[in-house]
Parts: structure tokens; sequence; C-alpha cells
């Protein structure tokens, strides 16, 4: 199934129309939309019953899968890490987490045609390159046995990396196991910032693992940087982004640091005296993207770039990008189905979430069934407002017409409140609308989630607080 007609997004760069104190006034909290609705509407009244059901009814589509297989352990917590994670240096505590993933991966199996496709795996954590060897061979293999792993050239299978938990050997046995993309954690390069977040990771580390990777064949590799960390400068960073665009990874996600130490208990090890201001984070911002599309990169959305050839770039260009809880992906309209603790499935019309304890997930599967503990089941209301979403957040633009032939609606009467919400960020810039299009300036780009969230009707006032902030 294709999505709205491709469409050519806006070519000027964002910082050419730079606007700080346009930017400071919509700079608000509010979702990433890698889902909708988002997780903080997902409720207890979703089970292992409900998610056995989605998997059932999703063999009648007949949709690729795509496999998440969340490995939480890591060796050393990075202070700004707000993942879900378990810090460890003993590997065999993995053995009993494989175990009961494989129990996962049979009892969700027994629901699905397993002659679908698994068009996209992705491992992430934790750090799933503190698994040993064996481990990973391990997994894959039970992967493979319960679902059936693809060949195909064009399949999409990605883990992340720690360039400190990893080396050449590591490279060529991931590729024997099949994946072809890799993502390196880097965060910065800058020796005073990676002591700040405890993470010290010399460049030779990186650098060694890019240039086995493009020897090895690699299909692309993506490089994660991290702005608005203690001791962080516009300089600084520009100095870490010359070294990245001399490497030339295929995709860069420049990711925004939300700082909760409220929420986060290791970021309570990060001075706020420390952190960069606000004026000198948009600079550190601005630098990013002026420096990346001088390089060539395309602003893909949010925080992602890309080689114009690269797959998510040419998935841009034709309409069908997808967003899940990974980013951005070139593989739509498949079925994820999460594995592991407090794994995310988005399976027919519903989420469906795993226990973020590791005590609650081990219980519900040693007891033969499905750990999914909350969830949500979308209306048909969610329904037209995920796809609007998500057209917007992908594409930088939004077909009314589209949505209405797509659904057998009226969309600009159905959607006549959000238009209204509009209003004031077209007079600002951010988008201009033409008839029942709608398009995302290029600082309309910036602040696409701003613009996304005049369609979500779940979200509700001083719910706000509890997403980071745009930028």
């Amino acid at each position: 199934m294709s999505y709205a007609t491709p469409i050519a997004p806006p070519q000027a760069a964002a910082s050419s129309a730079w606007d700080e104190a346009l930017i400071r006034r919509y700079d608000v909290s509010g979702p990433r939309y890698t889902s909708y609705p988002t997780a903080l509407s997902f409720h207890d009244g979703v089970g292992a019953e409900a998610f056995s059901e989605a998997l059932s009814r999703s063999n009648a589509g007949g949709r690729p899968l795509s496999l998440y297989v969340h490995v939480p352990f890591c060796r050393k917590i990075c202070f700004y890490c707000a993942c879900n994670k378990i810090a460890t240096k003993n590997t065999r505590l993995a053995e009993p987490y494989l175990a009961r993933l494989d129990r996962e991966m049979v009892l969700a199996a027994r629901h699905l045609d397993t002659s679908r496709p698994v068009s996209q795996l992705h491992w992430g954590g934790g750090t799933p390159t503190f698994l040993t060897l064996d481990q990973m061979g391990d997994l894959v293999d039970r992967l493979h046995s319960r679902f059936g792993l693809s060949s195909d050239p064009q399949r999409d299978y990605a883990i992340e990396i720690d360039p400190r938990e990893a080396n050449m050997l590591t490279l060529r046995h991931l590729q024997a196991l099949g994946f072809n993309r890799i993502s390196l954690g880097v965060q910065d390069l800058d020796l005073r910032v990676q002591k700040a977040i405890n993470r010290v990771q010399p460049r030779v580390l990186t650098e060694t693992l890019v240039d086995e990777a493009r020897r090895l064949g690699f299909r692309s590799l993506n490089m994660d940087l991290i702005y608005g960390l203690p001791h962080q400068t516009r300089d600084s960073f520009a100095a870490t982004l010359e070294q990245v665009i001399d490497m030339a990874p295929a995709r860069l996600s420049v990711f925004n640091y939300a700082h909760m130490p409220q929420r986060f208990a290791p970021q309570r090890r990060i001075s706020e005296a420390d952190l960069p201001s606000a004026e000198e984070k948009l600079a550190i911002l601005r630098t990013t993207i002026d420096m990346l599309e001088a390089a060539g990169y395309v602003h893909i959305g949010m925080d992602h770039f890309a080689r114009p050839d690269d797959s998510l770039a040419v998935a841009q260009r034709q309409g069908t990008l997808q967003r899940n809880f990974q980013g951005y992906s070139s593989h739509a309209d498949s079925d994820l189905v999460g594995l592991g603790v407090s794994a995310i499935s988005r399976v027919d019309d519903l989420y469906a979430q795993n226990p973020s304890d590791l005590a609650g997930y081990e219980a519900a599967l040693d007891a033969g069934r499905l750990a999914t503990q909350r969830g949500v089941r979308l209306s048909q209301d969610d329904l037209y407002r995920r796809y609007a979403i998500e057209r917007l957040m992908c594409d930088m633009h939004l077909d009314l017409a589209e949505l209405g032939s797509r659904f057998g609606i009226d969309a600009e009467h159905y959607f006549a409140d959000s238009l209204r919400q509009l209003e004031g960020a077209e007079r600002d810039g951010l988008m201009i609308r033409r008839g029942l299009t709608l398009t995302a300036t290029p600082i309309g780009k910036l602040l696409i989630r701003h613009l996304a969230m005049a369609f979500d009707a779940h979200l509700t006032p001083g719910q706000g607080p509890r997403y980071s902030r745009i930028l």
C-alpha cells in the first residue's frame, strides 16, 4: 500500500530562514510521535489476549513483519541515558533473558503466519553488543527458527553498536549473521564532554569500525550524536561534526538531549550548570544543520539526516517513509512485533507494550503467556489522525484530499479544529496551506512536532511537561 503522492520537500536550508524568537515561541514540550496515540495513552486494558488476537488478525493483510529485539544490558551507565537498561559486566546474566526471549518468540509465532517475510530486524538496547558472539549467534538462530529470517538483499537488518564494545571481528560476525546495517553510538568526540557523560570513546574506536563496515559492504551506516550535553558549545560540536563528516556515514541522528533528572536517575550525575544555555543549544542546532546540509546531507526531519541516495531519503521523496519506535523507516506498511522487556509492538490496529521491569516480564513468560502489560486499540478517529500525523512527520507535507479519499471522509470538515489551530503557525511562516495541502516550510520542518500536535486528540493541557521540548 502506498502513502501520499510523492512530494518534493522544501529545498532551502532551515537556517536560511532562522528566526530565533519564533523558534523559542514554538519550542514547547510535545510528543515525538513514534506512535499515535503515544505511549502515555496506553492502558492496562490491553493484555496478552488482545495482543494474540491482533497478531492473528494481522495475517489477513499479509504484510511483512518487522521484528524489534530489546537487549537491556550495558557494562557501564552513560549519564545522559533514558533507555531501559541493566548495568552489569557479567554476560552470563544474559542467558536466562535469551531463554525467555525464545519463549516469547514461540508464543507470538503461534498466532502468526510465519511465511510472511521478515523485512526488518532491529536490535536495540541497552547495548546489543554486550552479548558474546556465541549469544548473538544463538539469538539469530532462535529468531530464524521461529519467524524465518530473510536473505532478500533489500531487507533492513540493523543493530545498535557501542564502539567501546565491538571490534572488527564483531562486525564480521554480525555480517555472517545477516545484519546489513549498523548504527554506531558516538554522541560527541570531545573528551571533556565524554568524561562528563561517563562515556570516554576515542575517535579511533569509531573510525576503525566505520572503515571495516565499508570494507565488508554493509548497506548503510548510521551515527548517533547528541546536542545539549554538558560542556558543549557551538565550536566544540562543530569540531565533532567535522570529524564525523570526514567519516561520511550514510545517515546521522542528531538527538536533542532532554535533561529530566526527576524521571531518569543517571541524569542526576550531570550538573545543570554544565549544560549549554538555551541560546547556545539553538546555536549548536543551527551550526549542525548548516554543516550537514553543506556536506550534502538531506534533512529528513526532526533529528535525522541522510545522504540523498540513502533509502530514507529515497523513501521520503517517494512518499513511503514511515515513523516507528526506532525513528524513521523506509519499510512502510509492516507489522512490528517487539520482543523483550519494555518492547512495543504495532500490529494491525493495536499497540502493545511489555513490562518495563525485568521481573514482570519474566513472570509473565514463566506463566506461559505473552508479556503484554498495556497498550491501546485504535479507534477509527485514531486511524485518521495517525495517518495525518505520520504523513506530516515523514513527508513534511499533508494532502487532506488524499486522506479523505483514502478513508472516505470529508477531511476538511473532519479536521476543522486542527486547521484552526494551525492558522497561527501559517501566519508565522511555519507552513503553507494551498487548498487541502499543508506543507511545512524550512523553519516548520524544525518544528514539525508542533504542527503534528494540532491533530492529536489525546493531548491534554498539563500533559506537555511529560514530554521533552521540541528543540
